[in-house]
């Protein structure tokens, strides 16, 4: 790690397994700071082409038997592995932040910079969660593509969940991922 520790908080930042997050979380004080962090991203024609959707308490269970009763209504036949996952989904963080993209169409401002907007809204989160020392996970899975959960969480026509941002104290060590080094991601364009 290098030596500046204005790095090292960047550098340090490891997604926690949703299963390994409990409580506490947040606090309200603290859930106000991480969504002021998260709304400090690009925002080319200040759009803010996004917003945030809160899940905590008895919510997450609630939102899991619904995952449940969508999937049975269906007609899925669910094992009970596929069906525990489903209904536990968004129950053990202490909070979850819906990150959803909310694309002005037709905007002088392109659609991909207004998704990459939202995207950051994600990343800032996660950032914004390890500095005040929680373990955060950013995951999709089928719920952040189905109509029948858009709809559940109320989005609009133009709207699409880019992520579910779990948050929480880590009860378990995040896996070390080897992470790639400047020699390997890094090309210089040169002109010919």
């Amino acid at each position: 790690m290098p030596s500046d520790p204005r790095l090292n908080l960047l550098l340090s930042r490891r997604s926690t397994p949703s299963r390994l997050l409990g409580a506490p979380g947040p606090s309200t004080h603290e859930l106000e700071s991480l969504v002021e962090a998260a709304a400090c991203v690009p925002d080319h024609g200040r759009l803010r082409p996004w917003r945030l959707v809160l899940i905590r308490d008895n919510a997450g269970t609630k939102l899991g038997q619904a995952l449940v009763d969508i999937r049975l209504a269906r007609g899925e036949l669910l094992a009970d592995a596929v069906r525990d996952k489903d209904l536990h989904r968004f129950d053990r963080a202490p909070l979850v932040l819906v990150v959803i993209s909310s694309v002005v169409r037709g905007h002088k401002i392109p659609e991909v910079e207004q998704l990459c907007s939202a995207a950051a809204v994600a990343q800032n989160l996660l950032l914004a969660a390890h500095a005040l020392g929680y373990g955060a996970q950013w995951l999709t899975g089928w719920p952040a593509y189905d109509a029948d959960v858009t709809r559940l969480l109320g989005l609009l026509e133009n709207e699409s969940i880019l992520g579910f941002v779990h948050i929480g104290t880590a009860e378990g060590q995040a896996a070390l991922v080897q992470r790639p080094n400047a020699a390997q991601l890094l090309q210089e364009w040169l002109p010919t």
